[in-house]
């Protein structure tokens, strides 16, 4: 993963790509106009949750996005280290956040139509109070820890042993609000990151 990823500089060549004007891509993803702009002139750093949403306009994963030359693989086993670190990518710019919130994706989940992840979250991790929605379905077991899982006006706090599973276009937050460490292993169909 690069250290100098120009996010302007990648949606704009994708969206050009895809032969859409700045108003049609802000149309096709329910943003407002000025914002595509302001990402392409990298005059504004998106949320996890707007890219998210702008790549929807494209049908394009983050994974995709971040890393476009990564190679299919049919890969069957995988050893710590071969896991794909996405959470660099959704966070460059914010080493706080990198330390707070880890999320390494198992393969090549577009290829297999599933996305499994593990991911851990520090005390005080938050994934931001702008909730996530996306096109999928997704389910996880807590490993160790606590987590406060919010989905539509449902909140819980979720212990080691406890699991969730629901329709990702319902809008989600994970918190560990605790003062330990919290691991979960979810998984995701289809991918969405």
């Amino acid at each position: 993963m690069q250290d100098d990823f120009d996010v302007g500089t990648r949606l704009k060549e994708l969206r050009q790509q895809f032969g859409l004007s700045q108003r049609q891509l802000a149309e096709a993803a329910g943003v407002p106009h000025g914002q595509i702009s302001m990402i392409e002139r990298n005059h504004s750093s998106p949320s996890v949750a707007s890219l998210r949403k702008i790549l929807g306009g494209l049908n394009m994963s983050m994974s995709e996005f971040f890393e476009p030359e990564a190679p299919s693989t049919q890969q069957v086993f995988f050893t710590p280290s071969e896991l794909r670190d996405l959470t660099s990518a959704l966070y460059q710019d914010n080493e706080a956040a990198q330390r707070m919130i880890s999320i390494r994706q198992v393969g090549d989940a577009k290829a297999h139509g599933l996305q499994v992840l593990q991911e851990f979250y520090e005390p005080g991790a938050d994934t931001g109070e702008t909730m996530i929605e996306h096109e999928a379905n997704e389910g996880g077991i807590v490993i160790e820890g606590e987590l406060e899982i919010t989905v539509g006006a449902e909140t819980r706090v979720l212990k080691a042993g406890d699991a969730y599973l629901f329709n990702s276009r319902e809008p989600h937050r994970f918190r560990n609000i605790s003062d330990r460490p919290t691991r979960v292993v979810s998984a995701c169909t289809p991918p969405y990151l």
